[in-house]
């Protein structure tokens, strides 16, 4: 018989396994520990709570919340230091989002990706980002920041930073965290691509001039224009590419 449903041999029907999958025990205690981090607004150097309170507080075993702790050090979210006292315990390093932008960084350095697949992949990304932004009249507060930035930059690499800080900002507007991480690991990946293309154009009137247009589309409530003033602006930005 074909189907989600199998016979048995002594003629007893199995029926699929609709028990929802249950956590390990670690991948919850790491998720709190995320929303600790994010809802007690620790910043880099502060001090987590030692093994033994994390264990009370969150009602699990202390080997679940050493094996998160683990995988926060491997993420270069927080170093441990060995010993008693005041000075023993974890220390936040850096936020989650900033150490998963870190790790997909270098994957990507790594993955000796092409120019054209970086490109491709940002246009999927931020036509769907200023679309959403767009579509909830997002405030752009960010967005003006990094324009002015832009025009009173000096140099191709100061261009860049606050280029980069516009793109960025367009995925922040989406509201999901992870297109966010995404977008600055692949702008910090084609840092050096992206000051050459500067480099080339010389007068950087026209790229300002297609953001001055996200913007506009942005404030307006307008995804499609949105969409299409991304696009155009890529376009322009990397010519040889489209």
């Amino acid at each position: 018989m074909v189907g989600p449903y199998r016979i048995a041999i002594l003629g007893e029907v199995s029926l699929p396994d609709a028990r929802p999958k249950r956590t390990r025990t670690f991948e919850d205690v790491l998720a709190q520990l995320e929303r600790r981090i994010a809802a007690d607004g620790l910043t880099p150097g502060d001090r987590l709570p030692a093994e033994r309170q994390l264990a009370d507080e969150l009602g699990v075993s202390r080997s679940s919340v050493r094996e998160a702790m683990r995988v926060l050090e491997t993420l270069g979210v927080v170093t441990s230091q060995v010993g008693r006292g005041p000075d023993a315990g974890a220390v936040l390093v850096s936020r989650p989002g900033h150490a998963l932008t870190d790790l997909l960084r270098l994957h990507l350095g790594l993955a000796g990706l092409e120019p054209r697949e970086v490109i491709d992949t940002r246009l999927m990304i931020e036509r769907w980002a200023a679309a959403r932004a767009a579509a909830a009249r997002a405030d752009t507060s960010a967005l003006a920041a990094a324009l002015a930035g832009m025009a009173a930059a000096e140099t191709a690499e100061e261009f860049v930073e606050h280029d980069t800080a516009f793109h960025c900002a367009i995925a922040d507007l989406s509201g999901n965290r992870l297109i966010a991480a995404f977008m600055r690991s692949l702008r910090d990946a084609m840092r050096r691509h992206a000051v050459e293309a500067v480099e080339r154009l010389g007068d950087t009137a026209v790229l300002r001039a297609g953001h001055e247009r996200i913007v506009a589309a942005i404030r307006a409530g307008d995804p499609g224009e949105a969409t299409q003033a991304v696009t155009d602006h890529l376009a322009e930005a990397y010519p040889s590419l489209f």
